[in-house]
């Protein structure tokens, strides 16, 4: 389920999505009603085969049209481009804090049991729970099977979300949720944690004990569902996610890896003043470059990326976990000028360095740890800073620089 991280509540605001409604409806998917009616016919042996009656499958697809404004978000995606130092400052808000701390107390007793099952801290859960749905106050409004079919009609990673479309039938089949309920985000994710289809089945768990998963309404359901979640993908009961730390001038920004003690000895120290863990590993991870704030984070960060597959997502979820605790914003400042790629830039750089003969894991724009260890040697190569932060700079002198 690697790519379900990466399809989480990224919502165009509504009013950016009107005026390209009009365009889509006169050239995009819902002008061939043919087409998608040919869609349901080669879906239903797929569903047959996986138990799923012909009465479910004419209910979930009853009336169905294409949705022309999910193809328009898929060409819009916010979380590319934007600094990185304002994305975070917008989700570590006062009113996100705040109303996090009310949950924290509202849900003390669960809370404790979650994390004892689980071994997931709170503040962690509540990080994710307030991104995602605003701790269950964001309502969700997207027709789920509508959205999925369009996905695969419009030929958006059409494997992977027919697959999902085939588990949404069945979760409507087993009565999870009824149909005019149904909803969730423009991709499908849904409910208050914002699984996917398939992470229904594999994480959702009754909590509460009523005989039910309910991910849309049954706080002690959400709660224990995404502390399931993250267990079961790697997470260590008891590490912290990362940490800001203060970098030597002079420090050999080429080594990206190394255990607690070793940064310690590197000269590596903690922002804050506090402690390295007494064991353990860290990444050297510069979101902004050099010039920016700089961080040790660990698997568990990696963790909180199986969520959602986004440096900038766990780096916003961890910091929201530390504010609600307490701590100050970052100490160092972000760069005043700090322009992040594109999608396709990221995309055009990932599939240069896999010319070059790096190991490039996907060529959706995500750059992952290994691949910012394949920048910080192309970096080197043309006498740059080699801290593994993908730039413009960098694309033109590979020669990959889209626009």
């Amino acid at each position: 389920t690697q790519a379900v991280r990466c399809m989480r509540r990224w919502l165009v605001p509504f009013l950016l999505l009107l005026s390209s409604i009009g365009a889509q409806n006169a050239t995009g998917a819902e002008d061939r009603p043919s087409s998608f009616d040919a869609l349901r016919n080669e879906l239903w042996p797929l569903a047959q085969a996986q138990g799923i009656t012909r009465a479910t499958f004419d209910l979930a697809f009853r009336g169905l049209t294409p949705d022309a404004r999910v193809i328009a978000i898929t060409k819009r995606q916010p979380e590319f481009g934007k600094p990185i130092g304002a994305y975070v400052d917008s989700i570590a808000s006062s009113a996100r804090i705040a109303a996090g701390k009310q949950k924290a107390a509202q849900w003390a007793d669960t809370f404790t049991r979650v994390e004892t099952t689980y071994g997931v801290d709170r503040f962690i859960l509540l990080g994710l729970w307030g991104i995602e749905t605003s701790y269950g106050e964001d309502k969700d409004r997207w027709d789920v099977i509508r959205s999925v079919a369009t996905l695969v009609h419009a030929e958006y990673r059409a494997a992977y979300f027919r697959k999902e479309l085939l588990v949404a039938l069945r979760v409507l089949q087993e009565g999870h949720v009824a149909r005019d309920k149904f909803v969730g985000s423009w991709a499908g994710a849904m409910g208050q944690p914002q699984f996917m289809p398939s992470n229904f089945y594999d994480y959702a768990v009754d909590f509460s004990g009523d005989g039910r998963r309910d991910i849309w309404n049954n706080v002690p359901d959400v709660l224990g569902s995404m502390g399931n979640y993250l267990r079961k993908e790697g997470w260590k009961a008891g590490v912290p996610w990362g940490f800001e730390v203060v970098v030597p001038p002079d420090f050999d920004a080429m080594r990206s890896r190394a255990s607690f003690g070793e940064w310690a000895e590197a000269g590596v120290r903690r922002a804050d003043g506090g402690a390295f863990p007494g064991a353990g590993n860290g990444i050297l991870f510069f979101p902004s470059g050099r010039a920016g704030p700089a961080f040790l984070v660990t698997q568990n960060f990696n963790v909180i990326k199986l969520y959602n597959n986004s440096d900038v997502y766990a780096l916003a979820v961890g910091h929201l976990a530390d504010r609600m605790q307490g701590a100050p914003r970052f100490r160092t400042p972000w760069p005043k000028d700090d322009p992040q790629l594109s999608r396709e830039q990221r995309m055009a750089l990932q599939k240069k360095l896999a010319e070059l003969g790096y190991k490039v894991r996907d060529f959706q724009g995500r750059i992952d740890f290994d691949l910012r260890d394949a920048i910080r040697q192309e970096q080197k190569k043309f006498g740059m800073p080699p801290d593994g932060h993908p730039t413009l700079a960098l694309l033109q002198r590979l020669g990959a620089a889209t626009r």
